[in-house]
């Protein structure tokens, strides 16, 4: 693992270098999709500012999660390169593309659709960040005969010698890669406003649901996780969200773009 790329005198932790990687593919993403539906809106902008709040929210998210943490190290647990929950920085994404989207007179809903593909690659993007600087975010511990075991000696939060766990970033990588697929695919097809963002809080929450099983979460209900919680409440939400839409008007993407906000 390389929790620091160091270029002469300088350091560069990988983990912020993989998390711009992936504002940079989730802007990209996300402008061609405001392109292919006609909207002129800066998504760029748009995607910087919910990268911020979403990073906020992420980390006030893990602090709330792991008070254990704050009593232990204080304010500067607020500054620590590791430490950020999946769902703070759902939360506070999807509220900033939601006021954007209104101001920008788009619609909240229909910029989150918008966003979906975006918000899913680059959730895997910054998954790497994850994996190669070792943070804690891997899994437990496999049986040593299964070959996707990993080690992480020389991680932030380095394993035990000899001791091998499942690489949970890889696995989110792979699901964010192949859901922000999907729901590209769908985005480009005739749909009714809300139900790609609903596809994508099923999805996603559905393969967060799933990880945690392999995670080194603690159990807080029901033998779940604080995150299998959020992510099975985000998948219920995406739920009620196909269903709404459903009963609406289907528009070509192109169109969809011109109909009154939502």
């Amino acid at each position: 693992m390389a929790p620091f790329i160091h270029i002469g005198h300088f350091s560069v932790p990988t983990f912020g270098l993989m998390l711009w990687l992936a504002a940079v593919a989730a802007a990209f993403v996300m402008d061609r999709a405001f392109r292919r539906a006609g909207v002129t809106a800066d998504a760029v902008g748009m995607v910087a500012i919910a990268v911020v709040l979403g990073i906020v929210g992420a980390k006030l998210w893990h602090v709330v999660d792991t008070p254990i943490e704050f009593r232990e190290e204080g304010w500067q647990v607020l500054w620590d390169t590791a430490g950020f929950a999946w769902f703070g920085g759902l939360t506070f994404g999807i509220s900033a593309l939601v006021l954007q989207g209104w101001r920008a007179k788009i619609g909240g809903l229909r910029t989150l659709d918008l966003a979906a593909p975006s918000a899913a690659i680059g959730y895997g993007i910054g998954r790497i960040g994850c994996f190669l600087s070792g943070d804690g975010c891997y899994g437990i511990e496999t049986k040593l005969h299964w070959p996707w075991g990993m080690s992480f000696p020389n991680g932030l939060e380095p394993t035990l010698p000899g001791v091998r766990v499942f690489p949970t970033p890889l696995f989110e990588l792979g699901a964010g890669l192949l859901i922000g697929w999907w729901l590209w695919r769908r985005l480009g097809k005739p749909h009714a406003t809300g139900a790609i963002v609903g596809q994508y809080l099923v999805l996603s929450g559905i393969a967060r649901f799933l990880v945690e099983f392999i995670r080194r979460n603690p159990k807080v209900l029901w033998d779940l996780s604080n995150a299998q919680l959020a992510s099975a409440g985000s998948a219920l939400v995406g739920v009620a969200l196909i269903l709404w839409a459903g009963r609406r008007r289907v528009a070509e993407p192109a169109a969809a773009a011109m109909q009154k906000p939502a």
